[in-house]
């Protein structure tokens, strides 16, 4: 019988982890000192590459380059969990992940603040014209002007999401003076002053600024288009730090050349390169008043470091007890530990009859559940059990070889 839940069947020190685009050390540290072997690259790696490196892989780490396919994940045989150091999973093909048992989890608030900040400066850049300003004393130029520059102060802000960075950039932005109104899908709690607006076509027109902070679906995909930019207010300025996908670039290419807005500040494209370098293409490049940057809205030193250590400890509670709190696409469970017990996961189709049959096994076994919690989605049911009695590997066995099984693992 065990007498510490803490020590797993699979001993630690073969657990592989592979952590690609420069993930911040803290997570190497983390599951360093869990025991775990760790792997860290620089750089992203492509379908192939990828596939043939994942094939002894328990936990694979990455940001937002790497795109995880399902003939990927159709190699990452003893793959357990998959870790995205960044708020999007638009790059990892989650039903095939569910599909193979295996969960994804993110960092939803720790860059949060540091793509709001961002946004605020970008919103006093574009109201003073400083990005062409500097461009220009750069080739010698000196043009000391103030038209066409303003304060922000009592100018409105428009913000299209209301989820964790859009509430903070109008909490910064009333702050400084800006008339803050927001948009979302669904219900959102205002912070301060904020107002929220019924319909997109009621913030679009009287907003000085207009700032995106949705996710990858296909309802935002070109949400922002040649109608819409055609209703923003005359000289307004857009601003995108969420998806490259929900601005149609030509279009609103077409609006800042033609001088209906005023000013932009894109940090997602629809298409980014996969390394750093030369050969970046964009109808936006060299137009008047435009920020462009290569998607660095959470980049900076304290949000990896957040980030490093909200993934990382996600995983961890994952591998040491089965938790999936928190993950993207599986069902929510988290079951306290029990001291002298043997944890058995299991991972199945979400059809009739699954738990009545696994309850049978353990039965049948006389063994007795010391504690057990199941929690379904539509396609997949997770179950997370503990056992008194040592029958947890025959247990395993009768699990595994029912047809609903996808994967059964004994943890402890």
């Amino acid at each position: 019988m065990l007498h510490r839940v803490a020590v797993t069947s699979f001993p630690k020190s073969e657990i592989k982890i592979l952590l690609l685009e420069g993930i911040h050390p803290v997570a190497k540290e983390a599951f360093a000192t869990e025991g775990y072997s760790v792997e860290a690259l620089s750089g992203a790696l492509g379908e192939a590459e990828l596939a043939e490196r994942v094939r002894d892989v328990h936990l694979l780490g990455i940001r937002s380059k790497t795109q995880v396919t399902p003939a990927a994940l159709a190699e990452a045989r003893r793959l357990l969990s998959i870790g995205a150091f960044c708020i999007g999973t638009n790059q990892i093909a989650l039903r095939a992940a569910t599909r193979h048992g295996v969960p994804v989890f993110n960092a939803p608030f720790s860059n949060t603040r540091s793509v709001a900040e961002l946004v605020i400066a970008e919103i006093v850049i574009l109201s003073r014209h400083v990005g062409d300003r500097s461009r220009e004393v750069h080739e010698g130029v000196w043009r000391k002007v103030a038209v066409g520059s303003h304060e922000v102060r009592g100018r409105t802000l428009g913000i299209i999401g209301y989820g964790h960075i859009g509430s903070q950039v109008g909490v910064l932005a009333e702050s400084m003076g800006l008339r803050v109104l927001f948009y979302d899908t669904a219900s959102k709690l205002p912070m301060g002053n904020n107002r929220s607006v019924p319909r997109l076509e009621d913030l679009l027109p009287v907003s000085d600024f207009v700032t995106l902070h949705v996710p990858e679906t296909p309802q935002t995909k070109d949400m922002i288009g040649s109608e819409e930019l055609a209703i923003m207010k005359p000289g307004a300025c857009l601003l995108n730090a969420s998806r490259g996908t929900v601005v149609d670039i030509g279009a609103l290419a077409a609006a800042l050349k033609s001088g209906h807005l005023g000013g932009a500040a894109i940090d997602v494209f629809p298409e980014e390169p996969e390394r750093n370098g030369a050969g970046f293409e964009s109808p936006l490049r060299g137009v008047s008043n435009v920020i462009l940057t290569p998607h660095i809205g959470g980049s900076t030193e304290e949000a990896q470091e957040a980030i490093g250590r909200e993934v990382s400890t996600s995983l961890i509670k994952f591998v040491n007890t089965g938790t999936t709190a928190g993950s993207v696409n599986f069902p929510q469970v988290e079951l306290p530990l029990s001291r002298d017990a043997h944890r058995i996961l299991n991972c199945h189709r979400n059809v009739p009859g699954v738990l009545r049959d696994i309850n049978k096994i353990v039965s049948d076994m006389n063994a007795n559940i010391r504690a057990q919690v199941l929690s379904t989605d539509q396609d997949i049911g997770y179950l997370v059990m503990d056992l008194d009695q040592d029958v947890a590997q025959d247990v395993r066995n009768g699990i595994a070889a029912l047809d609903t099984n996808i994967r059964t693992r004994i943890l402890f």
